[in-house]
């Protein structure tokens, strides 16, 4: 039994298929979705939208976002959604130094909330480079 998905960025759709289950990073903690789930629109943090599909599983970033969640449709809304795969660690590790640099170097001058934003979403990132090597090999 599956449903369909659409991951969505500001930019393009991202995937749109169909699915076994669906793993998202709800604000309150991650939710597992399947088949027939309930009616449900919720935000979502920086982290990794794993899709199960019949041949593999797709893992893709999502800097937060919307998710919507209907008996055979479940839609991801997100500003910035890319495949795992295509991930710039170099960027992402860059990102990451920039946001503790900026943390540590508090200053009038400096947003303290974008930094801290900033540095979510570049760990974000990485754990998400790092949950693929570890699970898919790479893939």
């Amino acid at each position: 039994m599956t449903f369909h998905v659409d991951i969505v960025s500001a930019e393009h759709e991202i995937f749109s298929g169909s699915a076994q289950m669906v793993f998202a990073p709800a604000e309150m903690g991650e939710l597992g979705i399947t088949p027939r789930h309930a009616p449900l629109l919720t935000r979502l943090k920086p982290g990794s939208v794993r899709v199960k599909t019949d041949a593999d599983e797709q893992v893709f970033f999502v800097s937060g976002g919307i998710l919507e969640i209907q008996p055979h449709v479940v839609t991801v809304l997100s500003d910035t959604a890319v495949r795992a795969r295509d991930i710039d660690e170099a960027a992402a590790l860059e990102a990451k130094r920039r946001a503790e640099e900026a943390l540590a170097n508090q200053t009038a001058e400096v947003d303290i909330v974008r930094a801290q934003t900033e540095l979510a979403e570049a760990l974000a990132r990485l754990r998400t480079l790092e949950h693929i090597r570890k699970t898919l090999g790479g893939h």
